[in-house]
């Protein structure tokens, strides 16, 4: 081989591993929304119990059997304890159950999901609403990226969701540990459409910082623009009010 060849080899070489890092990093990430996954079918057959009470809604069963000293946070082969799983199935009535019979409702299941984030992932507003009432945190860390509910909202599109985070006070400017934040992924594993620029513009008209890059120095304006999403270029570009940046 001569020396051009090696060299032309080892740029491909280098150019596949980079292509199969980012392909990886997009699927790691991606799997945010597939780690909010509600219990199956399968899973809520074997239930006992209170956990099985709460998949069925039934708020009575859950203050019978608690007021008989049944474990509030008692978890399933997931680690979803009953009251993440009423939060999955959307049983309001069982949640202010659990709730007031002692459960946490900052705890994480397995995969380091709280009922907060569970809402949001969903797309549940009014699951959601009635998480933050019961004790959730708008400000918890939460899954494998150390992420916030606000941020897997903004990844997914989830315009009134992360409306209603933004009024509970979620932190606007979280670093992920891929070096994002909400407004970053927003863009960067959005599409460009409708529902993730009306998720970038709640995030700006609510004060994120619009300078602030990830790790390779790009600001949310410069991926904007590399990505031809116009939309989203021209809300960065609009002046800011003072006090925001």
């Amino acid at each position: 081989m001569t020396i051009r060849q090696e060299w032309q080899a080892s740029i491909l070489r280098r150019t596949r591993a980079a292509a199969l890092l980012g392909c990886c990093l997009l699927a790691g990430v991606a799997g945010e929304a597939a780690a909010q996954v509600p219990p199956s079918a399968t899973e809520q057959a074997q239930y006992t119990d209170l956990i099985a009470a709460a998949a069925n809604g039934d708020a009575a069963r859950i203050k019978a059997l608690l007021a008989g000293g049944a474990p509030v946070d008692a978890r399933d082969g997931h680690g979803r304890t009953a009251l993440h799983v009423a939060t999955h199935l959307k049983r309001i009535e069982a949640m202010r159950a659990l709730v007031a019979g002692g459960a946490n409702p900052n705890a994480l299941e397995s995969g380091r999901y709280d009922i907060v984030t569970i809402a949001a992932v969903a797309d549940d507003v009014p699951t959601l609403k009635e998480a933050l009432a019961l004790g959730g945190n708008a400000k918890n860390i939460t899954s494998r990226w150390d992420g916030t509910a606000l941020i897997a909202a903004a990844h997914l599109g989830h315009a009134d969701v992360v409306k209603t985070l933004i009024a509970a006070g979620a932190p606007l400017d979280h670093v992920n540990n891929l070096g994002w934040t909400a407004l970053i992924e927003s863009i960067v594993l959005g599409d460009g459409g409708a529902r993730h620029t009306a998720t970038l513009k709640a995030l700006v008209d609510a004060g994120a910082a619009t300078q602030l890059a990830d790790r390779d120095g790009k600001t949310p304006l410069a991926l904007a623009q590399s990505r031809g999403y116009r939309e989203m270029v021209a809300i960065l570009e609009r002046p800011r009010t003072r006090g925001n940046s």
